[in-house]
């Protein structure tokens, strides 16, 4: 096995990682909010968001790394690092967008003193 194929092997193993890392965020949110209602806990929704927010962070930052790996490792030319920055850019945009939304505020701004759900400091 060459390296170009064990290195394409890497980038495609960390997408699957990244797309398990998001379906299973998503049914372990969806179950976790069924579970919460049922107990008539409050802020479930907010709850459902957030851990529906982090989970496809999580599965975008390892769909970027997966990019990552097979553009500059494998077919580092200038047509791939060109499509490999716009994707970059895209998942970024929607990691910062995610970001807001889960906690109401930009990556870089400073933490909140108390997380509103939970009660307790970021």
């Amino acid at each position: 096995m060459e390296f170009s194929e064990i290195i394409e092997a890497i980038g495609k193993s960390l997408d699957a990682v990244g797309v398990a890392a998001i379906v299973i965020g998503v049914v372990a949110a969806v179950v976790l909010a069924a579970q919460r209602t049922f107990r008539r806990e409050p802020d479930v929704y907010s709850r459902f968001r957030r851990f529906l927010g982090r989970s496809i962070l999580l599965g975008l930052e390892l769909l970027v790394a997966a990019d990552i790996i097979r553009t500059v490792a494998v077919t580092p030319t200038l047509a791939s690092v060109g499509v490999l920055a716009a994707i970059v850019l895209i998942r970024t945009f929607l990691s910062w967008s995610l970001e807001l939304e889960i906690t109401g505020r930009w990556p870089w701004q400073k933490t909140a003193a108390a997380d509103p759900v939970r009660g307790t400091p970021e």
